[in-house]
């Protein structure tokens, strides 16, 4: 599936000036996370060239153009826009050519300006196209920031979910969705997780109904969106099943494809959720950090060779 963004978007959070557009920018549609400068486009290298990225010209290039003949210069920035990219993008508030907004006109390509410099507006578009554009997933789930570990709590519908988040947000925690998760995968090693617009900060509590997490416990209580650094799923308790004891076990779950620390916490009466999570938050830190509680036990008792079997 193909995702897409309105160029208004970038505009505005990146506070671009408009020089032309040929129509409103929210139905000008960006598909491409990647951005490009046309430096090889320029010089006649036209193998590979991608018009569906957005064009960023700098210094370099604005200074290369200055330095050649005027009909020259007409005939290159001509085939370029011609390919008609996404946008055309001037950086450090370079003036456009008179022919640059004569051809933009006749394609139909959005001239944009920006005052920042070319490589800090470069990373800046990236990253929101990087956000905006990534593969994504809807789960039936929770997600909450705990001491700056992302979590998202998955579990049969009743199993107290929203009542555990609930509990964690009183404790100082910040809620980010509750029953519909947007998860995105952002890089090749990183899902960020948020709500959906329309029910964005609400939470539902059975037996109480529906609650504004931000009015109720101010808005620093929740968070627009959060990276995914563990899974975990809650259960009611089976006598029969074995749950892990010491952690030593690693255990991950996929999520588009990345593999995510993933465990199964068994619910039932007198286990506070809240405290436990909390703990599997700070642990989960420790483990990225190196140090693992379980097998520091097993070597202090002499047991680090079972560590490896």
């Amino acid at each position: 599936m193909e995702y897409h963004v309105g160029l208004d978007k970038l505009v505005k959070e990146l506070k671009m000036e408009v020089i032309y557009t040929p129509a409103p920018l929210e139905t000008i549609m960006v598909t491409n996370a990647d951005v490009n400068r046309p430096g090889l486009m320029l010089v006649g290298f036209y193998e590979y060239f991608d018009p569906s990225r957005i064009q960023v010209l700098g210094k370099v290039e604005m200074s290369f153009l200055d330095g050649l003949e005027v009909e020259d210069r007409k005939q290159r920035l001509r085939t370029l826009i011609a390919t008609k990219p996404t946008a055309i993008v001037l950086t450090r508030d370079l003036e456009a050519y008179p022919e640059m907004l004569e051809y933009v006109k006749e394609f139909g390509v959005p001239l944009l300006e920006s005052s920042e410099n070319t490589s800090a507006l470069m990373s800046a578009i990236i990253s929101i196209l990087g956000v905006e554009l990534a593969p994504r997933i809807t789960r039936h789930g929770v997600l909450v920031e705990v001491y700056g570990e992302g979590i998202l709590i998955l579990g049969e519908s009743g199993v107290g979910k929203s009542e555990t988040a609930v509990e964690l947000v009183k404790r100082g925690h910040r809620l980010i969705a509750d029953d519909a998760v947007e998860l995105r995968r952002v890089s090749n090693r990183t899902i960020v997780g948020s709500a959906p617009e329309n029910i964005r900060h609400f939470i539902e509590l059975r037996g109480v109904g529906i609650i504004n997490v931000a009015r109720v416990f101010g808005v620093g209580a929740v968070k627009p969106s959060e990276r995914v650094d563990m899974i975990v799923e809650l259960e009611p308790w089976d006598k029969a099943k074995i749950y892990s004891r010491t952690g030593l076990e690693s255990e991950n779950m996929e999520l588009l494809g990345i593999p995510i620390p993933y465990s199964v916490i068994p619910v039932r009466p007198g286990r506070n959720l809240a405290i436990i999570l909390e703990t599997a938050a700070i642990n989960n830190r420790q483990k990225k950090m190196g140090y693992n509680a379980a097998e520091e036990l097993l070597s202090r008792l002499g047991l680090e060779n079972d560590i490896t079997k």
